[in-house]
């Protein structure tokens, strides 16, 4: 046989002890995938891309890298002669032109076995924009957050390093806060679009050791090769995170859709997951994708899928046609002249509460389904979901004979006093005489039950819910000095004791108070 080596050294090695080497298994084939790191400057985005590059072979790619490869290996290329004509001039290189020379690169670079990690890029949303037009979707795009302070205090840091290129760099504290205001500008926007149609950003925090960010990366690129490892064993493979758009998901849905498999085979119950977008509990097995409903159900389909999505599944899911159906207010309306069937009862309260005289609880129409061409109304949200999960055992309930008496509305108007008094103004009557009890006001030269009545009059027209805020306003004032002129009484009693005074020996303001209350005769 003969053995290729990847240095001069390893030859060496190799020859000295050949045995140890070539009995060792065979190592595993790889899929190269595309990796991109985004972060702002001086956040260990060629850290970490370096990182990956020595100890899983990736190749190190940048739009620079991309660049200079177009130059030097295709200069004859209508690519290479427009980027130099713009380097010639002093001029950027254009976005689209940028985009083409990392395609390019991308392609003389497909014999890679394990893959690219593009370094710093895309950093704007017309980046995005020119990616997804020549179909380069990162598998997993790495963000290293971090602030402006450590931006800075890295920078410094690296000033003071004795490692420092020998040629200027463009690391001052004005560009680099130029490049980090740019980043920040367009992150946000790019963040949302990836996590929203591929589900491939995965945030990391940069301020933290070189060894857990490093940590944290090696996780995920474990995860997206034990993915790709069990699929090529045929096994069923987590799928979460791994860039797979809401267009594909429902393209390559296996036999049970959104309905989570376990469930169905182990308990009869349709667990619909489709109320959630992400893909956590979703597995991918022989080209179809499986939703669960559970991190426990995720492990049993994991371990044992054949038994849940073949023949061997004992509740296959039923058609189209017979699978229940949320509906929403408006939906039941449009359904008129229809009209829900148990009269309106919630099926899932009388048959939980053993189908007796107390369970018969009306439903609300808001929370609502249909099931083989009949509506049916629930007393809540948690009713509703336990149909929805086995419609088979709540459907064909019958009523019984004796019905609790319908609950007709009443007009307020209709009751007695009594009860009109109660159940209309019994909370501000309440509040009106607690408020006599604790204050027991007195009007000048009236007496205490005359007072007591105004006061309450007063009160009920100040805090009328059903009056007009300047109407309310007015009596409040009028309230207001209704409990003033109440005061006469104890200021005087008080003031005037004892022998005459002269005018000038009085409390300031004795003499006006005294012909308000005179006054009020």
């Amino acid at each position: 046989y003969i053995y290729f080596l990847s240095s001069k050294e390893n030859k060496e090695t190799f020859m000295t002890n050949p045995i140890r080497y070539i009995c060792q298994p065979k190592p595993k084939q790889s899929v190269p995938v595309k990796i991109a790191i985004v972060g702002p400057p001086k956040s260990g985005k060629t850290t970490v891309a370096q990182k990956l590059v020595s100890v899983y072979g990736f190749l190190h790619l940048s739009l620079g890298d991309a660049i200079r490869f177009v130059i030097n290996n295709q200069p004859e290329s209508e690519l290479a002669l427009k980027v130099k004509s713009h380097l010639l001039q002093g001029l950027t290189v254009p976005d689209e032109l940028a985009i083409q020379a990392l395609d390019v690169a991308l392609l003389n670079h497909m014999d890679n076995a394990t893959g690219v990690v593009i370094d710093g890029y895309p950093l704007t949303r017309q980046h995005v924009n020119l990616l997804e037009s020549t179909k380069i979707i990162p598998l997993k795009i790495f963000e290293l957050d971090m602030d402006a302070k450590e931006v800075f205090r890295r920078a410094l840091l690296d000033k003071e390093s004795t490692n420092r290129p020998p040629y200027p760099e463009h690391d001052s504290s004005q560009i680099l806060a130029i490049k980090n205001s740019c980043y920040k500008q367009d992150i946000d926007d790019i963040r949302t679009y990836y996590i929203k149609e591929h589900q491939n950003w995965c945030v990391i925090d940069a301020e933290h050791s070189k060894w857990k960010v490093w940590n944290k990366v090696q996780l995920v690129v474990k995860q997206i090769q034990i993915y790709l490892e069990r699929i090529r064993e045929g096994k069923a493979a987590n799928i979460a995170d791994l860039c797979i758009t809401p267009k594909e998901l429902q393209d390559r849905l296996g036999e049970c859709g959104q309905y989570c498999p376990v469930s169905l085979a182990e308990k009869g119950e349709l667990v619909d997951c489709s109320v959630s977008s992400s893909l956590e509990f979703a597995a991918e097995f022989q080209g179809h994708y499986y939703k669960m409903a559970s991190q426990e159900e995720l492990e049993k389909f994991l371990s044992r899928p054949e038994v849940y999505v073949s023949s061997l599944a004992s509740h296959p899911l039923p058609p189209p046609h017979m699978l229940p159906k949320k509906l929403t207010v408006a939906e039941v309306k449009a359904l008129f002249p229809v009209k829900a069937e148990m009269q309106g009862y919630c099926p899932v309260t009388y048959l939980d509460g053993k189908q007796r005289y107390e369970a018969l609880v009306p439903g609300n129409i808001e929370y609502a389904a249909k099931y083989q061409d009949k509506v049916y109304i629930f007393e809540s949200e948690e009713k509703l979901q336990k149909f929805m999960r086995l419609p088979e055992k709540y459907w064909n309930l019958k009523l019984p004979h004796k019905l609790p008496p319908k609950q007709e509305p009443m007009l307020l108007t209709t009751l007695p006093l009594a009860g009109y008094l109660e159940q209309a103004i019994a909370t501000s009557l309440i509040k009106a005489l607690h408020e006599v009890g604790s204050l027991k006001p007195k009007y000048p030269f009236l007496s205490v039950k005359e007072t007591a009545l105004l006061f309450v009059s007063f009160h009920l027209k100040a805090h009328n819910p059903r009056s007009s805020e300047p109407v309310r306003q007015m009596y409040r004032k009028k309230l207001l000095q209704f409990m003033e002129h109440c005061q006469l009484i104890p200021y005087l009693g008080t003031a005037m004791m004892g022998p005459y005074k002269d005018p000038r020996d009085r409390p300031l303001g004795l003499d006006d108070r005294l012909q308000v209350f005179l006054s009020l005769k």
